[in-house]
C-alpha cells in the first residue's frame, strides 16, 4: 500500500512539472532544483516535529551512500523533465519507468518475472499514442531511469527512510543549485510547495519505507501504478485521448502490478 500510494503520488509529477514550465516559466533544470529544495525543506519540518535525532550518526554512518542517492536522485529529475518536452508526458513517464525495473533486477541478480515483462508490454501500449519518437528524450528518460534504480537500490533496508530521503533531497538540491531560476508567477510558487510535499516528499518517504520490507523490484513494478495517474491526468489537462490500445497497455499494466507483488 505504501508503493501503491507513493505511484499515485508520483503520477501528479509529470503533470506538476509541465504545468510549472507553462505557467511558471521554469526550465527542466530549475524545476528539478525546486522539486528536490522544496521536498528537503518539508522533511526538515516533519523531522523536527517528529523529533528525529540529529542526522551527523545517519551521515557518518554511510556519507557515499547519501552522496550517491542525492545524484541518483538529480539525474532522475533531469532526465525526466528533459525527455517531457522532448518526447510527451507519457512515453518520458513509460522509458523512466520501464527502465527502472530490468535496470533494478539487472543490477541486484534478481529473476526477471513475466509480470516484468507483462508491465513493459503494457507500458509500451499504454503510451503508444502519446507523444513522438526524439533520440535526445529517449536518452534523456533512460538517463532518469537510471537515477531512479540507483536510488531505490542504495535506499533498500533502510532504518530510517525520511532521513535518508532528506539527506537525499539535500544532496541533490545542492547539486542543482547552478541551474535554479526563481519562478514568475504567484502560481508558480503554489505548484512547487505542492510539487515538493505531495509527489516527492510524500512519495519518496513511503516507497523508501516500503523498501524494507519489499526486494527493489517487486516495489519498482509495483510503482507502475504511477505512468497509469500520469496517463489519466495527461488525457485529463493536456487534451491526450485514450485508444484501445492504450486501454488495453493499462489493463496489462494493472495485471502485472498485482502479479508481481503476490510472488
Amino acid at each position: 500500500m505504501y508503493v501503491v500510494l507513493a505511484g499515485l503520488a508520483w503520477g501528479t509529477g509529470g503533470p506538476t512539472g509541465a504545468l510549472l514550465s507553462q505557467y511558471a516559466g521554469l526550465t527542466p533544470t530549475a524545476t528539478s532544483f525546486w522539486r528536490l529544495t522544496a521536498a528537503a525543506l518539508w522533511l526538515a519540518l516533519a523531522r523536527k516535529a517528529l523529533r528525529r535525532p540529529s542526522i551527523r550518526s545517519v551521515i557518518a554512518a554511510n556519507p557515499l551512500r547519501h552522496v550517491l542517492s542525492g545524484i541518483g536522485l538529480a539525474v532522475c529529475q533531469l532526465g525526466y523533465f528533459a525527455a517531457i518536452p522532448r518526447v510527451g508526458v507519457g512515453i518520458a513517464t513509460v522509458i523512466a519507468l520501464g527502465a527502472g525495473p530490468v535496470l533494478i533486477t539487472l543490477a541486484t541478480r534478481e529473476r526477471l518475472t513475466p509480470a516484468i515483462a507483462v508491465a513493459l508490454l503494457g507500458l509500451t501500449l499504454l503510451t503508444a499514442d502519446t507523444g513522438s519518437a526524439n533520440a535526445l528524450g529517449i536518452a534523456a528518460a533512460l538517463l532518469s531511469a537510471a537515477g531512479y534504480a540507483t536510488t531505490t537500490i542504495l535506499n533498500r533496508n533502510t532504518t530510517d527512510p525520511l532521513t535518508n530521503a532528506f539527506l537525499g533531497f539535500a544532496v541533490g538540491a545542492v547539486l542543482l543549485l547552478p541551474f535554479a531560476a526563481l519562478p514568475t508567477t504567484p502560481t508558480g510558487w503554489l505548484l512547487i510547495t505542492y510539487f515538493g510535499l505531495v509527489p516527492t516528499a510524500l512519495a519518496y518517504t513511503l516507497f523508501y519505507k516500503a523498501l524494507t520490507t519489499l526486494t527493489p523490484a517487486t516495489a519498482s513494478v509495483t510503482a507502475l501504478v504511477e505512468p497509469i495517474a500520469a496517463t489519466a491526468l495527461a488525457i485529463t489537462f493536456f487534451h491526450e485521448h485514450p485508444t484501445p490500445v492504450s486501454t488495453a497497455g493499462a489493463a496489462l499494466l494493472l495485471l502485472a502490478i498485482t502479479t508481481q507483488p503476490r510472488r
